[in-house]
């Protein structure tokens, strides 16, 4: 593949408890007057492992912080562990500002509860489609419910993909950054080549890094090297697969993309320069 100048690294500071060296605890990236001064992505909750010091689940969810609203993009499906990892990555529930769900599936949506035990007044955006007792129990818990019919802007550089597929509808969370879209996906249900082409489509511009769970984990060999040729062609700079994409495939992937292929395991950051 063609070098990339995208500049982004993926890091872990181990120093008793697990710490993040990119800026002093307790320092939170946000965005300010307009002013972007890039992304931190930690991945808090996953089945593939990382980082040590950090607990294992099945399931995935990651904190994004550097935009107007510090995201937390899934739960995971056990709150109690998600809190636990989050405070062992010195993560502050009471700095989430909003929780973007992918879809309904438990190992996504298991750890919200929890989450708004300690922080309940956060937007909550989750598809339209999403069962009536899990918008009803979000609300009643204090979150501020958006559910989300089409593509569309939640925020400054923020915008959902809209629900897609049809077995099971899952967005995908669109960040537009000056060097390219930053794609995010849960489990990529309705397809990561769909997912990717609808990102690209709706804001119009190249791929920057394309991250979570690419769902290919039962997929032949065949049929993942035809995903990896797909997404060559489409230009995506750099892939960050974790979750249900499977370790065979983790390991092609990391093959294809070589420098630019990240480490997203329970307790990887990315940190995405402006």
């Amino acid at each position: 593949m063609m070098s990339k100048a995208t500049t982004l690294k993926t890091l872990v500071a181990l120093a008793g408890a697990l710490a993040i060296s990119i800026s002093p605890l307790g320092t939170v990236l946000a965005a300010r007057d307009g002013d972007w001064s890039g992304l931190r992505i930690s991945a808090v909750f996953n089945n593939v492992p990382f980082a040590s010091e950090l607990e294992t689940a099945w399931g995935f969810a990651a904190v994004i912080e550097g935009l107007e609203q510090t995201l937390l993009f899934d739960t995971g499906s056990d709150g109690a562990l998600l809190l636990a990892n989050m405070e062992r990555m010195r993560i502050d529930p009471g700095m989430i500002d909003g929780v973007f769900l992918s879809h309904a599936h438990g190992d996504h949506t298991g750890g919200l509860e929890r989450l708004l035990r300690r922080n309940p007044s956060v937007s909550v955006y989750m598809p339209a489609s999403f069962p009536r007792q899990f918008q009803r129990s979000t609300a009643e818990a204090g979150g501020r419910v958006v559910t989300i019919l089409a593509a569309t802007k939640l925020f400054e550089r923020a915008y959902s993909t809209g629900p897609m597929g049809r077995a099971t509808e899952e967005q995908a969370l669109v960040l537009d950054t000056p060097k390219g879209l930053v794609i995010m996906t849960g489990c990529a249900h309705p397809g990561i080549v769909e997912l990717v082409q609808a990102a690209k489509k709706q804001r119009g511009k190249d791929v920057r890094l394309l991250i979570g769970g690419f769902h290919l984990l039962h997929q032949s060999e065949s049929r993942i090297r035809a995903t990896i040729d797909a997404l060559e062609a489409l230009g995506v700079a750099q892939v960050a697969p974790s979750h249900c994409t499977g370790d065979r495939a983790i390991a092609l992937f990391r093959k294809a993309w070589g420098k630019d292929f990240l480490d997203a395991g329970c307790g990887a950051v990315i940190e995405l320069d402006p």
